[in-house]
């Protein structure tokens, strides 16, 4: 059994302005405030699933909710199924104008496949 932990409250004025918790607790607690961006930038419930709980990269949760396979979005890209393979693994990290590519081919705004990690 755990022990609970007693958060640090850091006050600023007199009111609460900040809370020290332990990494493992901000690692678990940032992907659900990262979920609840991606809601309100447009991003559905079952890519925000997709990518938040069961750790799939944010290509891969659009591709395979929009119904693509991995050979149909390399044919929109003009690359081999071997580089969506490689863009989709959970950490990789294309660069802008990839994305940008990506986001084309997929039909969705770029900002919907730039989603920040813990």
């Amino acid at each position: 059994m755990s022990t609970p932990i007693e958060y640090q409250r850091i006050e600023y004025k007199g009111k609460p302005a900040y809370v020290l918790v332990p990494w493992e607790d901000w690692r678990r607690i940032k992907k659900i405030v990262d979920a609840q961006k991606a809601q309100i930038s447009g991003i559905p419930q079952a890519v925000v699933e997709a990518h938040v709980l069961r750790n799939e990269s944010i290509i891969k949760a659009w591709r395979e909710h929009l119904g693509m396979t991995q050979q149909d979005l390399a044919k929109r890209l003009g690359v081999s199924q071997s580089a969506v393979v490689k863009f989709e693994r959970p950490e990789a990290r294309p660069r802008i104008a990839t994305i940008r590519k990506i986001a084309l081919a997929l039909g969705l705004n770029e900002k919907q496949l730039m989603v920040e990690e813990a």
